[in-house]
């Protein structure tokens, strides 16, 4: 009986020492370094794709048009601002007021409507929300080019009721961008609203809290980083609008200020070269528009990212 049991345990001992098979797990971990490698290669490939036109974009407004016609990918010889006075001296800098002030005003009047309706369709159950809600979504859908024409007729008929509601007006564009933009910012902050806790509200409502007070004093603040968020979007988009001020801000009289936007200006700023090519001096112009939204981006690219992920991870 002693001689089976040893022979037994004889036998069992290499069986012991074989290496044990990896489970699923384990075999998606060891695989997971070539996926991680070929993402961040494709990560890395598509922010080069990014950064280098803004970069070279950059550069050339330091150089000069025989600096650039010699050699477009070249170092600039000196770092100097001529191409950004004859930009600016050239209309970029009232372009860039006007997109100022038509940015101030929608950006505002966008953000507390689209957070007061959102607001209400996501805390609110009453008869026709839905179908609401429904109408926002179905309006973030419709393409923008289907309605230039109605819309030019639209605010030119506005425009007989008041000149400031007409063609190449700012409240006029700024009404437009709100329209605009309202959908996207509905339907982001909807889902936004759902997911904050309603203790806190439920709490300041048995308090005696108003509607009003508890969204703007309890309701907003919670909703921080989703509010950046979506602002973020409505200041890339309504600052690199073209076609909206291309068929909205152009001068119907003879001696009328021009109120074009940037993205206009940087068009005009391409035409007025004509046979003359100032190449430094579009490329200033560009550097211009763009350095606006990437300070903004940079300065709340933490709550950009917060947001998000706080809105898809609830």
């Amino acid at each position: 009986m002693s001689t089976s049991i040893d022979e037994t345990s004889t036998l069992a001992a290499p069986r012991a020492a074989k290496r044990p098979k990896a489970d699923r797990t384990t075999r998606f971990a060891e695989g997971g370094g070539v996926l991680n490698v070929f993402s961040h290669g494709f990560l890395a490939v598509w922010a080069l794709l990014i950064v280098f036109p803004l970069v070279w974009v950059v550069l050339g407004s330091f150089k000069t048009d025989a600096q650039i016609n010699g050699s477009a990918w070249s170092w600039p010889a000196t770092f100097a601002f001529d191409a950004f006075t004859r930009a600016w001296s050239k209309g970029i800098g009232g372009f860039f007021l006007n997109t100022l002030i038509v940015l101030a005003g929608s950006l505002t009047l966008t953000m507390l409507l689209g957070g007061m309706a959102a607001y209400v369709l996501a805390r609110y159950e009453f008869k026709g929300s839905k179908a609401i809600y429904y109408l926002f979504v179905a309006g973030s859908m419709f393409p923008v080019y289907l309605a230039l024409v109605p819309l030019f007729f639209m605010v030119r008929n506005l425009g007989e009721i008041s000149p400031f509601l007409g063609l190449n007006s700012y409240l006029g564009l700024i009404l437009v961008y709100v329209a605009y933009s309202l959908p996207f910012t509905v339907f982001f902050l909807y889902s936004f609203f759902r997911t904050l806790p309603t203790a806190v509200h439920e709490a300041a409502m048995l308090d005696g809290c108003s509607h009003s007070r508890a969204f703007f004093q309890i309701m907003v603040p919670m909703a921080k980083p989703g509010l950046i968020s979506v602002g973020i979007f409505n200041v890339l988009g309504q600052w690199n609008q073209y076609i909206l001020p291309v068929t909205l801000m152009q001068p119907t009289t003879a001696g009328e200020a021009d109120h074009s936007m940037l993205a206009q200006g940087l068009v005009n700023l391409a035409l007025q070269s004509g046979y003359k090519s100032d190449a430094p001096a579009l490329f200033a112009g560009m550097t211009i528009a763009m350095l606006p939204v990437l300070v903004v981006y940079l300065s709340f690219q933490r709550q950009v990212q917060s947001g998000l992920t706080s809105a898809t991870l609830k």
